[in-house]
């Protein structure tokens, strides 16, 4: 039977400029030896006993040098199987504003970065599970549903 782990922690950022939100989208280094060159979100592994929204903050600020403005817990669990260890992982989903000023500084994990219409974010996205991620960000988070107000998160 596949064991089920959470070791991993996602954070789609945003920052809102006068024609919309723009979402930032990484790409992994080409010496990754892990899906290189893909983009993705934020992305990051929880350390022995971390929790996951210190995790999640720790992440987004190593790997884009921002400070967060504002933070929300997503109501969505990504999850993917991976063949070679037979684990199904689960990863919960975070949702960062920045200050539409603030430059980004990526680590060496990543060689480059785009601010992205919700469109385009979506194309460049790999995943159906980080696809789905930030469509929920959008409409509930970004989109000042209630939602937005009741996952709030202080950091």
């Amino acid at each position: 039977m596949s064991n089920i782990v959470s070791r991993t922690v996602e954070v789609c950022v945003f920052k809102m400029e006068e024609d919309g939100p723009k979402y930032l989208l990484l790409k992994r280094s080409l010496d990754d030896s892990l899906y290189p060159g893909m983009w993705q979100l934020v992305t990051g592994t929880m350390k022995e006993g971390e929790h996951a929204v210190k995790a999640a903050v720790r992440e987004f600020r190593e790997e884009t040098g921002l400070e967060v403005a504002r933070c929300w817990v997503v109501p969505y669990v990504n999850s993917f199987y991976v063949a070679a260890n037979d684990m199904v992982h689960v990863s919960p989903l975070f949702a960062v504003e920045v200050d539409p000023q603030d430059q980004v500084r990526l680590s060496t994990e990543h060689q480059e970065y785009g601010w992205c219409s919700l469109e385009d974010a979506r194309l460049r996205l790999v995943w159906p599970g980080q696809r789905h991620g930030l469509q929920i960000v959008d409409e509930y988070i970004v989109g000042k549903q209630e939602a937005s107000r009741l996952l709030s998160l202080s950091v």
